[in-house]
């Protein structure tokens, strides 16, 4: 692992003092300082259709922290829906969804304030939309991790602890501009959205959520993709 990276926060104003404990409790992986180690990910992530955004720049010393690196082959693609589902609000449709939830969290769950740094894919809406109905019993398993794999959607880094915090230093920013990056980050959502109405057509035989309940399956399946795009 390297000692120390270069990390970028994309938003709609220049942040140049990230505090600790700040930040919405609803996002992917809890309150957090959110970044990726793409400068252009960052871009997307910053502009609106109305406005431009900036890309903050920062360096990370990476001595000492604890990491939780949820694309690795030590996990599965349900911990990082298990996960998800802990922090994301997410739409229970059916008693099915609710246990589902519950089974989720309590077999895959991982505890990320336990760590000072997470490493995970970032589930921008047309991918909480397939998470969404997984955990609805709309789609496979498998279905979930080939529109993941087509996707490729972006890895974000998550400053979790006040340690991590102390550990990062502000560089600069560069100016995100919306007429390029919202038309790449929109480009990025639509294929997305094609993917899970081609998915929706398909009639396929898999691992269900409703399966994974009945068969009481935990992470140690070998149906189971080790990890999202996988």
């Amino acid at each position: 692992m390297k000692k120390r990276i270069t990390i970028y926060h994309g938003s709609s104003q220049v942040v140049n003092s990230p505090t600790f404990g700040f930040g919405r409790k609803n996002n992917d992986f809890g309150p957090g300082f959110y970044c990726t180690e793409s400068n252009d990910l960052a871009k997307e992530w910053a502009v609106s259709s109305l406005r431009d955004g900036f890309s903050n720049r920062y360096t990370l010393d990476m001595e000492y922290l604890r990491t939780l690196n949820l694309n690795s082959s030590d996990y599965t693609i349900l911990n990082w829906i298990a996960v998800l589902v802990e922090h994301r609000l997410f739409s229970i449709k059916t008693p099915l969804a609710r246990r589902a939830r519950q089974y989720l969290i309590e077999h895959f769950g991982i505890n990320v304030n336990a760590y000072d740094l997470i490493t995970g894919y970032r589930a921008d809406d047309s991918y909480f939309d397939f998470a969404e109905a997984f955990l609805n019993n709309a789609i496979t398993i498998e279905q979930l991790s080939r529109a993941m794999r087509l996707g490729k959607p972006g890895e974000q880094i998550v400053l979790k602890s006040q340690f991590a915090f102390s550990k990062i230093k502000y560089e600069g920013f560069e100016v995100a501009e919306k007429d390029r990056y919202y038309i790449i980050r929109k480009a990025r959502n639509d294929a997305a959205n094609q993917t899970y109405l081609d998915i929706q057509e398909e009639e396929i035989d898999g691992l269900y959520m409703q399966d994974i309940l009945r068969g009481g399956i935990t992470n140690d399946d070998p149906r189971i993709p080790r990890n999202v795009s996988q």
